[in-house]
């Protein structure tokens, strides 16, 4: 069983692509969406669209809830780029496109046979905004993880490609598809790097894999997509694709 994580797609049309493309090469089974998906970037219906034809489970990130829930942002972060940019996106999607992303679920948690689980979420079991680092400490995580247990225990959230072992479990970040950073940012402005991130999980006869991927991608393609569309963060991408 050969199960794709991708999160953080963050309306990147173009990376999104380049990740299933690389996806289907590697013969995946499964593939799973771990949430933000449509905010801050300039292809949001594209991708929405894309993962509903996929049909594949998606989790909901702190961003698809900002989508749907409009005053929850301000709770988050108060950055004014960041809030313009959720709510152009809301503006831009349909009843429709909403109320897909109303669909995704809190978590998930997989069989991938042998003894072998897979628990999904966003950024904690806890929380969908809380930072899941390979530097938190391991009493800080007892109680993000919040009882929860699988094999491996995967979220995104960070835009930073992690895997650790904690406690004989092995947690993993697949990184960003659309958005990923050079480096854990909390809250500071990122330096975004040219590829694209996802993971995949292989469950054979109890055994397990993990592959961290990255997928190249042209500077130039990324600002052509970033800069088509006038939305908010289009300046800031622009300057980071340059």
């Amino acid at each position: 069983m050969r199960v794709a994580l991708i999160s953080d797609l963050h309306a990147n049309e173009l990376a999104l692509e380049a990740v299933l493309a690389d996806a289907a090469g590697a013969g995946i089974d499964q593939l799973v969406c771990l949430g933000d998906v449509a905010t801050l970037g300039p292809r949001p219906r594209e991708v929405l669209a894309r993962l509903r034809d996929l049909g594949c489970p998606c989790v909901m990130g702190n961003h698809d809830e900002f989508l749907v829930d409009a005053a929850l942002i301000r709770s988050y972060t108060q950055v004014p780029v960041v809030v313009d940019a959720v709510d152009w996106c809301r503006a831009e999607l349909g009843t429709a496109e909403l109320d897909f992303v109303r669909s995704f679920v809190t978590g998930l948690d997989l069989d991938l046979g042998g003894g072998v689980t897979l628990a999904l979420f966003h950024g904690s079991p806890r929380s969908h905004m809380e930072d899941l680092l390979a530097t938190t400490p391991a009493e800080a995580l007892d109680a993000m993880l919040a009882g929860r247990r699988g094999t491996v225990m995967a979220g995104g959230h960070t835009h930073v490609q992690m895997l650790r072992q904690h406690r004989g479990t092995l947690l993993l970040n697949p990184g960003s598809v659309g958005m990923p950073f050079r480096e854990y940012v909390g809250g500071r402005a990122p330096t975004l790097m040219a590829h694209a991130e996802y993971a995949i999980v292989t469950a054979r006869d109890g055994a397990v894999d993990v592959q961290l991927r990255r997928v190249p991608l042209e500077r130039a393609a990324l600002r052509r997509q970033a800069t088509a569309v006038a939305h908010p963060i289009a300046p800031m991408l622009d300057a980071e694709y340059a």
